[in-house]
């Protein structure tokens, strides 16, 4: 009786491997064009860049899909830090608590009314200050809008408003036999949001000015830039 010839066995196929993607090619996450954004900030302040090419500079970061895009927009700065996610930290900063929601608008009559720290400021604000002062303080605060607008009202009262020292500030407010003080300001980062003051002052006063030292760090930058 004749056997059945053996089955052959399969013949194993070599899969191709797959090449490892190059660091240069990796996607560029919104935390690693923030932080290119924030180096050519601090090195327009320091007088490295000039306001064309810090323009250019952190047009070309927000647009940046890789981290090789990204890589010769700081290479020629001293606080340069290159992008590796083999060389990030394992632990970043402890996270900042939320940011408090506020009404939109502020009274003080015959008192006061502050608003200060980590609060959320969208595109309209309103204070009214009669026989009193209204403090606003938007150097911590979380912008949620690409303009601000404060409406002020004061009679035979105050209202101060600070802002970071990297926002645009703009004003257009009257005042009657009182004053209404801004000191505008453009901001060179383009995406910079843009506080406007307007109003009037009766027998009383509104002052606005950036707060040196106070950088705008956190807002909302898809609202603003794309």
């Amino acid at each position: 009786m004749t056997k059945p010839a053996p089955t052959p066995e399969p013949v194993p196929v070599a899969r191709p491997e797959t090449a490892p993607v190059a660091e240069a090619d990796l996607r560029a996450s919104d935390a690693d064009r923030e932080r290119i954004a924030e180096l050519l900030r601090d090195a327009y302040a320091e007088g490295r860049l000039t306001v064309e090419e810090h323009s250019e500079r952190i047009e070309a970061a927000y647009g940046a899909r890789t981290l090789g895009e990204l890589a010769p927009l700081t290479r020629d700065l001293p606080a340069h830090r290159p992008i590796s996610m083999a060389k990030a930290p394992l632990a970043g900063p402890a996270p900042l608590p939320p940011a408090r929601s506020e009404s939109p608008s502020m009274l003080a009559i015959f008192g006061g009314a502050s608003r200060k720290g980590r609060w959320r400021v969208g595109s309209h604000l309103k204070a009214v200050a009669i026989f009193g002062g209204v403090e606003i303080d938007l150097s911590d605060a979380v912008f949620e809008s690409p303009e601000v607008v404060i409406e002020v009202t004061a009679v035979f009262g105050g209202v101060d408003i600070k802002v970071p020292e990297n926002v645009s500030l703009q004003g257009s407010g009257v005042g009657i036999f009182g004053g209404f003080d801004v000191k505008e300001q453009t901001s060179a980062d383009p995406y910079a949001p843009v506080v406007r003051i307007k109003g009037m002052a009766v027998f009383g006063g509104c002052e606005a000015k950036p707060r040196r030292g106070k950088k705008l760090k956190e807002w909302v930058r898809k609202q603003l830039g794309e």
